[in-house]
């Protein structure tokens, strides 16, 4: 007869949030309708189990319960009264939940478990509303703390809020029949472009051949060791999306300013020498050249943040807000490894950058845009041996094996000659060549692209453009030359006159 009571001895005392004079919010009389749904139909709790767990549960005996029933659940035995009051002794819980008595008093107050789910939902609602009220409390006090870092503390809110949100985000599933109609409206969008693509071109025919062109909702990762080119790459391609194909990109770099990384478009567009640019001491005709050239950055749909150290919580800020009101549709990261999670503890840095790739897919997943990432590479590269052994692997991802795992894409790129091999197996040379090796490809296959890389301009392109024809307002066409002191050698006269077939050829 010990066990027998209405009530259960141990109850949370119900909080009063000083600050707001009120309850916190609880829905008593559901949790004791849901238990006992649980505790009467065998299937009532597959219908809850994505919904709630333990925590949401307000009152500390009603919490007891549900981890009883869910112990249950793993080890795949009934769920009903005399179980679960069993499950409870066994974990020492029976007395503080009010003894076998108040588990038949749960029973008892529910007929049947045909509104469980709105139940639960019910429940879970009120758990998010009083986790809220906990993190604005705690915000609140930390803002009336003069001795905080306001930016400290706005990065630790936005990383709780976000930590919050991804605990009870869930997604229902889909009947197949409207992803048919999505998949069938992509085939026929791609049959539709002459070149067959799918995706956002790049510019670079034979990488947009293996890969259909970015994905929407794909996360890619491009990896390297340092000077092997990796901003040098995604300006070009940003250049060639925005300019060629007016895709709006956003570019999002942590390791330079806003100002040097236009400076890098320009050598890249212009075909100066990157010296130069910074000197200002260019010929009469570089800056006929420059003028000429830069009009194609002007206007263009490039949007540049040089925010350092960017946090994951503040990109996805920044990126719905870029899609939104831009229509941004690919975003590039220079370079995941300088990024953070502020606001949240991690017990090293490879979880934060496993936190980061995750937030990184799911935001081009929300966004259904994709997400292209900058990534190094760790040393192991450098200490193999011979040509196969210099080729960046999977393995080799610094910091993280997330990163493989989370991106549906994995490139790497390769400069042979960065490594003074400049001979193929065949005897071809690899001189000014890039290699782009897809490592990895989820949806597709993997593959080599090979690509002209002309270091003294910071530029990537396709083999097949590597002497493109220039012409000037001014008259003339002339090859872009590969020794800037050739091109000084040109008479004025030449540049000054109208269009003929009298300028020297290069």
């Amino acid at each position: 007869m010990a066990e027998r009571r209405s009530e259960p001895r141990a109850r949370k005392k119900a909080v009063v949030v000083p600050e707001m004079g009120r309850m916190q919010p609880q829905a008593r009389e559901f949790e004791e309708a849901v238990l006992g749904a649980l505790m009467l139909e065998k299937d009532a709790y597959s219908i809850v189990s994505e919904i709630l767990k333990p925590e949401c549960f307000y009152e500390k005996s009603h919490e007891l319960i549900y981890a009883a029933i869910v112990d249950l659940a793993v080890q795949q035995l009934p769920i009903d009264m005399m179980t679960v009051t069993e499950q409870l002794r066994k974990r020492g819980d029976l007395e503080q939940v009010g003894g076998a008595y108040y588990i038949s008093q749960l029973t008892g107050k529910v007929a049947s478990s045909a509104h469980i789910e709105y139940h639960a939902r019910i429940i879970a609602q009120k758990y998010l509303a009083r986790e809220l009220i906990s993190f604005s409390s705690q915000i609140q006090n930390k803002a009336f703390d003069e001795t905080s870092d306001v930016d400290d503390l706005m990065q630790e809110a936005e990383g709780k809020l976000f930590e919050i949100s991804q605990r009870n985000v869930k997604k229902d599933v889909t009947q197949i029949n409207p992803v048919i109609h999505d998949a069938l409206e992509m085939l026929k969008k791609a049959a539709s472009q002459e070149e067959g693509l799918s995706g956002l071109r790049t510019g670079f025919e034979k990488l947009d051949k293996i890969t259909s062109g970015w994905q929407n909702s794909d996360l890619v990762i491009i990896a390297a060791r340092p000077a092997m080119g990796k901003t040098a790459f995604v300006l070009s391609m940003a250049k060639n999306m925005a300019v060629n194909f007016n895709i709006p990109v956003a570019l999002f770099s942590l390791e330079m300013s806003n100002v040097q990384l236009v400076n890098r478009l320009i050598v890249n567009v212009c075909e100066i020498p990157g010296e130069k640019i910074k000197s200002g001491r260019l010929e009469n005709y570089e800056w006929e050249q420059l003028d000429f050239k830069i009009k194609e950055l002007y206007d263009a749909p490039i949007f540049i943040d040089d925010t350092p150290s960017l946090s994951v919580f503040e990109l996805r800020t920044k990126a719905r807000r870029l899609v939104r009101e831009h229509g941004i549709k690919c975003i590039i990261i220079d370079y995941l490894q300088l990024m953070n999670a502020s606001g949240m503890n991690f017990g090293s840095r490879e979880q934060e950058v496993s936190m980061i790739s995750r937030s990184l897919k799911g935001l081009a997943k929300e966004l259904n845009i994709p997400i292209i990432a900058l990534s190094q590479l760790n040393r192991s590269v450098e200490s193999r041996q011979g040509v196969e052994g210099k080729r960046p692997q999977l393995a080799d991802l610094r910091e993280s094996g997330a990163i493989e795992q989370d991106a549906d894409m994995v490139c790497f790129i390769h400069r042979p000659e960065y490594y003074k091999i400049t001979q193929d197996e065949r005897g071809n040379s690899l001189v000014g060549l890039a290699e782009i090796i897809i490592a990895k490809h989820r949806n597709g296959a993997t593959g080599d692209v090979r690509l002209r890389f002309k270091s003294e301009f910071a530029k990537f392109m396709n083999i097949e453009e590597d002497n493109p024809i220039y012409e000037f307002p001014s008259g003339g066409s002339f090859s872009s030359p590969t020794d800037a002191s050739l091109m000084a050698s040109v008479p004025p006269e030449f540049l000054a006159q109208g269009n003929n077939n009298d300028v020297p050829p290069f």
